[in-house]
């Protein structure tokens, strides 16, 4: 477990504190049910906003409080305890790759608004069913002075509420990225019923004209840019993905202590022990590869991908597992939807695949390493 400082043991004391008074799963069961188009509540994203959460990565210049990704990961970690939807995770990264490669006036004009949860961000990377940001056919032309951006974008975590959209589009030089209003005239947003009932959209842009000021970094070198830019984004998922995976195990392993079959606590049983025994030991192999991810970033190491790449591919293999293993060992009762079990599960699958599942992760740690 990672060396938190005083500042991060307070910021995580009080994420647990709220998530589990203000925002337990009953509360997330409660928007499911609702149909909510934006798939969150937009009262309790207020609070947290009021809170701080939004800007825990935004320098302190520009609203925020520059308390780093590990913090971060501390928050989507209580989050992902309870279910907790938000944005916080998708406007973060959207905040994370304006201050990697904004300019001064980008960042005044973005990350105030992020920081103070007024405007949502999100990434549009993908343009298939799944996760390949290599692959680019939504074009930016010339267009006067501006661009013109045409094509399609699929899967955008928190599509339906963003108010920014961070998007990768081929130009002549190369891969480039562009900051999009989301009320911009031409995009159109399509909501999309995932599994989990979280909030996200395909979103078509029919030449759609941004200025020259739109585009983040360099033209033609968004690549590097972008890989920079998900690895963020992914290393923040699997905090969330650790904080789902514990809350699951915690509640499966309270069922063994008090569920009785054959007039036993099923958690005498030895073939049920040893099952809880690899969840455990395979979820401390997990937070030490998300905490180690996290920490390469607020550290800018050499190793950041091959450490990303690791821990979304860790976590997602553990979570895969402790998410099946709830459903079994509750029985009939964990195949209810009356019963959390089912929320879990279907979270966990929804995240195992946004960003890269465990497969493109474990090929890109081969390829980073050499084989």
């Amino acid at each position: 477990m990672a060396v938190l400082t005083e500042e991060q043991s307070l910021l995580r004391d009080a994420a647990r504190t709220w998530t589990q008074e203000k925002s337990p799963v009953s509360a997330f069961r409660k928007v499911r049910n609702s149909g909510v188009a934006l798939g969150y509540d937009q009262a309790a994203f207020a609070e947290m906003a009021e809170m701080g959460w939004t800007g825990v990565i935004i320098p302190e210049e520009y609203g925020g409080s520059d308390f780093g990704w590990l913090s971060l990961g501390l928050i989507l970690e209580e989050t992902g305890r309870t279910l907790t939807a938000s944005p916080i995770l998708s406007s973060s990264v959207a905040a994370g790759a304006i201050v990697l490669a904004g300019t001064d006036a980008q960042k005044q004009h973005w990350l105030t608004k992020l920081a103070s949860g007024e405007v949502v961000g999100a990434l549009a990377v993908d343009e298939g069913p799944h996760h390949n940001p290599a692959k680019v056919a939504l074009k930016a032309e010339k267009a006067g002075a501006g661009w013109k951006l045409t094509g399609k974008k699929t899967f955008v975590l928190e599509g339906p509420a963003a108010g920014l959209l961070v998007v990768s589009a081929k130009t002549d030089g190369g891969v480039s990225l562009f900051l999009v209003p989301g009320d911009a005239k031409g995009v159109a947003k399509h909501a999309l019923k995932l599994a989990d009932s979280r909030g996200a959209a395909n979103i078509d842009f029919d030449g759609v004209e941004v200025g020259a000021d739109a585009l983040l970094g360099e033209e033609g070198k968004g690549g590097p840019l972008l890989d920079k830019i998900l690895d963020r984004a992914r290393a923040a998922l699997a905090a969330e993905m650790l904080g789902s995976a514990l809350q699951a195990f915690e509640t499966t392993l309270d069922y063994l202590k008090t569920r009785v079959q054959f007039g036993q606590v099923i958690g005498s049983f030895q073939a049920l022990q040893h099952r809880a025994a690899k969840m455990f030991t395979d979820l401390e192999l997990s937070r030490s590869c998300v905490e180690a991810a996290l920490t390469a970033i607020d550290n800018d190491g050499a190793e950041v991908s091959e450490l990303v790449s690791l821990a979304k591919a860790k976590m997602g293999d553990t979570l895969h597992l402790v998410s099946n293993e709830m459903v079994q060992m509750h029985g009939g009762i964990g195949m209810t939807d009356e019963h959390d079990a089912g929320l879990y599960l279907k979270r966990a699958r929804a995240q195992e695949t946004a960003f890269g599942g465990q497969a493109f992760h474990r090929d890109r740690y081969a390829r980073l390493q050499g084989f």
